[in-house]
């Protein structure tokens, strides 16, 4: 092997250690492409982690928002899935407050107490399922955003002018939406 007269201390003492090894310097140099192919290797493995890590990671975040979206979906349907039904028994509810006030200038008392037997089971057995009456009377400030005006006519009185004046339909709630708003008719 050729020494070279400018060579530093540190380049001896490696060229002195492999010559003590057996090894020649092209060997060692043959090996250092190795090591480099090991670490691009390692990195590349690394990389190929990281991105696998990353896809598991938001495929899970995916997977536990899918389960929260079904899970309030379905209690969402479970809140109004009588809200058909419900709704199609409005129109019922109105004929018999009609029929009651009806009854109620005959002079027939049996009549009367058995209608408004009927009434009540029916309004009970709708509230338990979360039908409720919206509380609208005479002189109530209009709300457009809870009453549907149905017309408006001159206030009888100077208070009633922007105020509800008559209630033609009842409104209803169920859960917390409102089914079917209350028909008023509002004084100018």
């Amino acid at each position: 092997m050729k020494r070279n007269a400018t060579m530093s201390k540190n380049d001896k003492f490696k060229e002195t250690e492999l010559e003590e090894n057996g090894f020649t310097e092209g060997e060692v140099t043959a090996q250092e492409p190795a090591e480099e192919n090991e670490t691009d290797a390692l990195a590349n493995l690394q990389d190929e982690f990281e991105r696998e890590k990353d896809r598991y990671l938001r495929l899970f975040a995916e997977f536990e928002n899918y389960k929260k979206r079904t899970s309030r979906e379905r209690i969402e349907m479970f809140k109004t899935a009588g809200g058909e039904v419900i709704t199609a028994m409005l129109p019922i509810l109105d004929d018999f407050d009609r029929a009651l006030k009806e009854i109620e200038k005959s002079d027939d008392d049996d009549l009367f107490k058995g209608v408004k037997l009927i009434n009540s089971k029916l309004t009970e057995t709708l509230r338990t399922k979360g039908l409720q009456l919206m509380e609208v009377k005479t002189g109530d400030t209009f709300d457009a955003d809870s009453h549907e005006a149905i017309t408006q006519i001159p206030a009888p009185e100077e208070k009633l002018k922007g105020k509800i004046i008559d209630v033609i339909a009842k409104g209803y709630t169920l859960g917390d939406k409102i089914i079917r708003y209350p028909k008023v008719v509002i004084g100018q």
